[in-house]
């Protein structure tokens, strides 16, 4: 059995972790940290696990290192750096869910982060752990960054095309649409029933922080630069994100072309579901599981644009899921390993 760490693991992305991790058949959570709850039972603050003597513990890593070979930090941005370089230091492997290793460039993570990064090394061994595409590299990796769950929904909609030369990789406008975990799970007044409830808002325009994480990965697929437009929108929703991504075609091609490109591309990926023509992605369809569920279409009339939909849980597909995917191709377990239960979500 693997032991593994989750660190930082009372928010929402923790709990799901648990959920999975705890139902997977080859692994043993040794050790749940959270400075707010240690010494509580972990019930305390999910009521659904009922796991006998597991406890939240402070985050005190010369004692973690002793329990646990793989460590999942759910930490927030910014706090998570030290703590992977103290793990990577100490030989342990690390699937990192914050942003702190998902940025190549130092200067940019300075810039949309507003601090320093103090271990500029690391990012270049740190992988991006997009499944999808980075699979053989996430096989020898020792240090995973977790991908964001806006950049999974559209990374995954615009992988099959961004490459091919009848794209115009300048005309990219990304509308998205999340629920309100992706907030997080402490609690602040734009985020409350009331303020959220009947309502649905957009936010961050223009400087919401996965736009370079997006902007970096769709550059290393295409091989070009790529410069996007991305608007994120709240909804009174608990989880779930729905990204509707519009691309100028610089030349026309028929719509069968191109869906038939977007089921070869996905062909033998578990998690990935291509839908049928005229089928549209919905949050509902995804709700607790690990699939993308993807679109394609054009605008009758406008046969140059084309329009992609992704559906995808925030918490699952665009965080604990796939940090559970990557740790199934990290072991060489069974992909699907854990991520198939039917146990509710929490």
């Amino acid at each position: 059995m693997l032991n593994v760490a989750i660190v930082g693991g009372s928010g929402y992305t923790g709990g799901e972790l648990l959920r999975l991790l705890i139902g997977h058949p080859s692994v043993n959570v040794a050790a749940v940290t959270s400075e707010r709850f240690a010494g509580l039972p972990v019930s305390d603050s999910f009521p659904g696990f009922r796991q006998p003597g597991l406890k939240f513990e402070p985050l005190h890593l010369k004692t973690l290192i002793k329990k646990a070979d793989l460590f999942f930090l759910c930490l927030p941005h910014k706090t998570s750096q030290k703590s992977v370089a103290s793990l990577h230091r100490a030989g342990k492997k690390v699937i990192d869910l914050s942003a702190d290793y998902r940025l190549k460039s130092a200067s940019v993570y300075k810039k949309w982060y507003n601090t320093p990064h103090l271990y500029s090394n690391l990012l270049k061994k740190a992988v991006y752990g997009l499944p999808e595409i980075y699979r053989n590299e996430i096989r020898n990796a020792s240090i995973i960054a977790n991908p964001g769950c806006y950049p999974v929904s559209t990374l995954l909609g615009l992988a099959p095309v961004i490459g091919k030369d009848f794209i115009d990789r300048n005309s990219i406008i990304i509308d998205a649409k999340s629920g309100t975990s992706g907030a997080g799970r402490t609690p602040a007044q734009p985020f409350m029933f009331c303020e959220v409830n009947e309502s649905v808002k957009a936010y961050a325009i223009t400087v919401h922080r996965h736009t370079p994480e997006i902007q970096q990965e769709l550059s290393l697929i295409a091989q070009k630069k790529v410069d996007i437009i991305f608007t994120p929108h709240l909804m009174p929703m608990d989880r779930g994100i729905l990204s509707t991504i519009y691309v100028r075609l610089k030349k026309k091609v028929p719509l069968a072309t191109v869906q038939k490109l977007y089921r070869n591309y996905y062909r033998d990926e578990p998690f990935v579901r291509v839908l049928g023509n005229g089928v549209y992605p919905a949050t509902k369809a995804v709700k607790g599981t690990n699939f993308c569920d993807l679109s394609v279409f054009k605008h009758h009339g406008r046969e140059q644009t084309l329009i992609i939909v992704s559906a995808i849980d925030n918490l699952m597909k665009g965080a604990s899921g796939s940090a559970v995917h990557n740790m199934n191709i990290m072991y060489g377990f069974e992909e699907a390993a854990g991520l198939l239960s039917t146990a509710p979500c929490p």
